[in-house]
């Protein structure tokens, strides 16, 4: 009587070398996503020397309520003209020519109760802890949209470009070292004219 062939076995000698290709693959393949951050410059360890004296007309200040409410300078305003105020805060302009902190180059109502010039004005952002987090980065885009119309508004004097496509062509891993340091030269000096001073104050809870 005929033995019966045991079963027929699978060659795994190469599995090993298939999982290794297969990890790399997907190493290789899979995408993994960041956060973004915003940009906010938190204040030094160390304390100034001096006590900075900031007049309180040269601060802008916003608040958002729980209930989604917003308050600049005190008067109840819709999101959608919240840009424009702040604009019209930060270009005021309000130092008598002649000063040290005369803005030239300001366009706006030049008001003396209001902001001296854009490197003194400084925009205070308050919000609830109970504040709906899109309605806190609607209100982040709307103010760093201010900046960044105003920037827009002078590289187009000075240059003939968008900020924030000079900007973007600047921070572009692509762009050539030489128009990289051309660009670094401009970038900087529109940011000089409209500096972001955006601070964010303690939430409260209501």
């Amino acid at each position: 009587m005929a033995r019966r062939a045991g079963a027929p076995e699978v060659n795994a000698g190469s599995m090993a070398d298939i999982a290794f290709l297969l990890l790399i693959f997907f190493l290789v393949t899979t995408t993994i996503e960041t956060d973004a951050g915003l940009d906010r410059m938190l204040p030094p360890i160390e304390p100034p020397d001096q006590d900075v004296v900031i007049k309180q007309k040269n601060i802008f200040q916003v608040n958002i309520n729980k209930n989604g409410q917003l308050l600049a300078d005190d008067e109840l305003i819709e999101i959608s003209n919240l840009r424009e105020k702040a604009m019209a805060f930060l270009d005021n302009g309000g130092a008598p020519q002649g000063s040290p902190d005369y803005c030239s180059y300001c366009q706006g109502a030049r008001d003396a109760s209001s902001s001296d010039s854009p490197g003194k004005a400084i925009i205070s952002l308050k919000n609830d802890r109970e504040t709906k987090y899109s309605t806190y980065i609607t209100v982040q885009n709307e103010l760093v949209g201010a900046y960044n119309d105003l920037r827009d508004r002078e590289a187009q004097r000075l240059y003939g470009k968008n900020f924030v496509d000079m900007e973007a062509e600047y921070l572009n891993p692509e762009t050539s070292d030489d128009a990289k340091e051309e660009l670094k030269e401009k970038v900087k000096r529109i940011q000089d004219l409209f500096p972001q001073k955006l601070s964010e104050a303690e939430t409260t809870t209501n």
